[in-house]
């Protein structure tokens, strides 16, 4: 096997919703939906899946409508089910949830720059620390690669999860985590290999 690699990942972000499109946090997995504009995004998506060969063996899809939705239609081209990944949620919100950054800065003047002022602490109204999101999510990915050894996989997810798995598998700090850009209706591929793992393209919209 090239390089001995282990599995490599395509991670696919869901399609827009209205919060997306209103720039609203959510970790809510029943609302919202999938937008027009976001099954259009997940249909030209597939389109290039399908223009690029993309070949797999599994598709994963966190638990939340919007990210279900998108795996539904990406299955479909593949002919193929999906398994859901109960963990493969996006960062715990707290009070934050379903507020834009505006309305955040409004209520909670110091609420961002305590966040990245303290990355490991959950206290106040954030949810969940930058350094337990990462964690966590590098735990569900890593178990994924030693599962599916050998194997090309597709997991269909949120922006943000998108964000941790880069952290995780290129060991960024989470200082560095909202400088990764990802976003909706996007592809990212990551190799991971015996002791590392490689980017290999990342935020990828197809037009």
């Amino acid at each position: 096997m090239y390089f001995n690699r282990k599995c490599k990942i395509t991670f696919i972000s869901h399609g827009a919703t209205i919060y997306s499109e209103e720039g609203r946090f959510s970790d809510n997995p029943n609302y919202p939906p999938l937008s027009d504009l976001g099954i259009d995004e997940t249909e030209n998506l597939v389109k290039y899946l399908k223009a690029r060969a993309i070949k797999n063996d599994v598709i994963y899809s966190s638990p939340s409508v919007r990210t279900q939705q998108t795996a539904e239609i990406v299955a479909k081209l593949f002919k193929q089910e999906f398994e859901t990944v109960e963990n493969l949620t996006p960062r715990k919100c707290g009070e934050w949830d379903g507020l834009t950054y505006e309305q955040i800065l409004t209520k909670y003047p110091n609420g961002i720059s305590e966040i990245l002022a303290n990355l490991e602490s959950d206290e106040g109204n954030t949810g969940e620390s930058t350094v337990k999101f990462i964690s966590r999510i590098k735990k569900v990915i890593d178990d994924l690669v030693e599962k599916n050894t050998g194997n090309r996989i597709i997991i269909v997810t949120h922006p943000d999860v998108i964000q941790a798995a880069i952290c995780g598998a290129l060991d960024i700090s989470a200082d560095k985590l909202l400088k990764i850009y990802i976003r909706t209706g996007s592809v990212t591929q990551i190799s991971y290999f015996e002791n590392w793992a490689s980017l290999v393209y990342c935020d990828h919209v197809p037009l």
